[in-house]
């Protein structure tokens, strides 16, 4: 089995539009959460996946449908209950990222609020909460009732598509079998694959060469990666 590749290039902040999320098998029932808002069952809904699969690039997506604040789960440690009642009035729509290291009581009042006031608490988080372990009895039973939806990691077609997508976006070509070369061999993840694109783009405008197989074989050398 081939190595999976590490990427340290420095890129600009990813953006996470919705023309630029590919969609796939793995995370069509998550979007299709995202777009049934505000007709949600309850206050709070979990979204839940590996690294790289895309639960960030969801969570932005609804957080440009509802206005909602991006925010992590450790930003509600030390908070008041009138720090989290002005937050409530000014959000109707919260996003949390990793919510499973927010403070067990910041989180269950937040949610009473947001309730009380009809807003949405979208928790982003790698397992859904009926996996967290949870201290605080009413917090548990509140979010389990909550739905959850969970978004699988890339597989080979949508690691290849998200490729394309890159390559097409910076008007750029590759050779046959570039793109089945580099899925079977990087990390897993849609950050991975917009790192890998960049780096080919570099090289292959700094030597003159064609995006081909032994471009790919270089760059992957060049970033850690086992032919």
């Amino acid at each position: 089995m081939a190595n999976q590749l590490t990427f340290d290039l420095a890129l600009p902040p990813p953006t996470y539009a919705r023309e630029d999320f590919v969609v796939a098998d793995g995370n069509r029932e998550a979007l299709a959460w995202m777009d049934r808002w505000p007709d949600w069952p309850a206050p709070a809904l979990s979204l839940s996946g590996p690294t790289g699969c895309g639960k960030t690039h969801l969570g932005r997506i609804w957080a440009v449908q509802s206005g909602a604040a991006v925010m992590e789960g450790p930003d509600l440690d030390g908070k008041s209950v009138a720090d989290l009642t002005e937050l409530a009035a000014a959000s109707p729509a919260i996003v949390i990222e990793e919510a499973q290291r927010a403070p067990e009581r910041a989180l269950f009042h937040l949610y009473n609020l947001m309730r009380e006031r009809r807003g949405s608490l979208l928790l982003i988080s790698p397992e859904p909460p009926a996996r967290w372990s949870i201290a605080l009895p009413d917090l548990a039973s509140r979010l389990r009732a909550a739905p959850a939806v969970a978004v699988a990691p890339p597989d080979d077609d949508l690691l290849g598509s998200i490729i394309l997508k890159q390559l097409a976006d910076r008007q750029l070509h590759a050779g046959a079998g570039v793109v089945q070369y580099l899925v079977s061999r990087m990390e897993r993840s849609a950050e991975a694959a917009r790192r890998v694109v960049a780096a080919l783009d570099r090289r292959a405008l700094a030597e003159r060469r064609e995006i081909d197989r032994r471009l790919a074989v270089d760059v992957l050398a060049d970033i850690g990666g086992a032919p």
